[in-house]
């Protein structure tokens, strides 16, 4: 019996052999860990006390860690707010599948695809109070990490832009005029609506309805505009 209970264990072995324990722990994934911890604290140091206490010192004590690190793992504070600024910018994240299937499929783009895009902006911005200081602090100041994250944020819109161009040719429309306009509004709207709690022109996009009525303006303003190359 007992050497029947042994085979049969083996047997269980053979067909269900034990997997590899995954790596949790080593140089790499503690480094990348420690990296995140950094990254992750420029984002609390701006909630609690803005970005103007944005250094060293404030940084390393809301992670726990050495400012040294700073220097070590990213060669920099201007590099360590850089990286957190990339993966807050919406435009680079944000909604990565809608961007990531315009600019990889750039012959599906219509009318629709860029609506939902705004849209999804719009509540974005109105939702992420981080995003909102970030939009507030590139006005007011002028750093190397604000214009790289905002360099790189055109030259993704020169890939999208590439395929707009040709289509509007021949029109009276200036696609890139009516989105910069757009996007601006979707900004300054933003902004003031949550920063004030006001109204704009008598409507206050807080509630739904303000918000709606936006929404639905920015679409009747894309539809004329791709009106005549659709």
């Amino acid at each position: 019996m007992n050497k029947q209970i042994i085979l049969m264990k083996k047997k269980v072995t053979e067909d269900h052999p034990k997997k590899e324990r995954k790596v949790t722990s080593g140089p790499i994934r503690d480094k990348e860990r420690t990296k995140a911890r950094m990254i992750a604290a420029v984002g609390k140091v701006i909630q609690k006390k803005g970005y103007h206490a944005l250094n060293g010192p404030n940084i390393a004590l809301e992670c726990g860690l050495n400012k040294a690190l700073i220097w070590n793992y990213f060669g920099g504070l201007d590099q360590l707010v850089e990286a957190y600024l990339t993966q807050k910018d919406f435009w680079q994240i944000g909604d990565k599948g809608i961007l990531e299937q315009m600019v990889s499929n750039p012959q599906d783009i219509d009318v629709d695809l860029v609506n939902e895009l705004l849209k999804s902006q719009l509540n974005t911005f109105l939702k992420d109070k981080t995003k909102q200081k970030i939009i507030h602090w590139g006005l007011g100041e002028k750093t190397k990490a604000l214009k790289n994250i905002a360099d790189r944020r055109e030259a993704l819109g020169e890939e999208l832009f590439k395929y707009f161009d040709p289509k509007f040719e021949n029109s009276e429309n200036d696609v890139r005029a009516t989105l910069a306009l757009l996007i601006s509004g979707i900004y300054y709207l933003s902004l003031q609506a949550k920063s004030t709690g006001s109204t704009f022109c008598g409507i206050d996009i807080n509630t739904e309805e303000g918000k709606t009525r936006i929404e639905k303006t920015i679409g009747r303003i894309l539809k004329q505009t791709f009106s005549d190359v659709e």
